[in-house]
This record gives C-alpha cells, structure tokens and sequence, in this order.
C-alpha cells in the first residue's frame, strides 16, 4: 500500500487540484478573451460586406409632401436607411418613372445607363 504522506519537497493532491483549478480558470480567460475578439472580427466583417453590398446597390427615398422621390447610390449618407437596397436593373426601371429623380450627391446615375 502506498505512503499517504507526502514526502518533503513533493505537493499533496489538495495542492495539485488547487493548482489545476488555477490554470483552469486562467485558460478560461483566455477563451473567453479570444471568443470576444473572434466576435468583433466577425461583427467588423458582417459590417465591411453590408457597406460593400451597398455600394453595388440604389435605395429609393419615399416622396414627401414637398419633394419628388429621390433615387440614390446604396452608401449615400444623405438618405442613410439601408432597408430596400435594390438592384442595378430596378435602379434603371426606377429612374425612368416620372416621380423619381437622381440624387444630387451620390449621383446615382452616373454610369447606371450605360454598362
């Protein structure tokens, strides 16, 4: 049968599980560090190709009382909604209808009917 004492210089099972928990719970820090920059990497992408998508894209901006509506490139900042994106053929469709104009910034028809 073994010794249960230990024997000078050697660690006690008490001190071996308490440096296990230890290291345990710094390995869990360090997942938990890695998790949360894997997340922002994944939200910075997410957000990298809905700008990307946008700029391939035109939105319509509804009329208001005063105003025609406007037609305008996807990434335009002056009509921010991102809602609605629409395709290059309906960009054209939309620009033909007497009640939707270019935006005067973004320029949206700049090379939409031609290509």
């Amino acid at each position: 049968m073994p010794d249960a004492t230990p024997h000078p210089g050697s660690i006690s099972d008490l001190q071996k599980n308490r440096a296990l928990l230890d290291w345990l719970r710094w390995q869990v820090g360090q997942t938990e560090r890695r998790i949360r920059e894997l997340e922002i990497q994944e939200a910075q992408e997410r957000e990298r190709r809905e700008r990307a998508r946008a700029e391939t894209s035109w939105k319509i901006q509804p009329q208001r009382s005063s105003s025609v509506a406007l037609l305008h490139r996807g990434g335009c900042a002056t009509y921010p909604d991102q809602v609605g994106l629409i395709s290059r053929e309906d960009a054209m469709v939309a620009l033909a209808q007497p009640d939707i104009e270019p935006c005067e910034v973004c320029r949206p028809d700049t090379g939409l009917t031609h290509g």
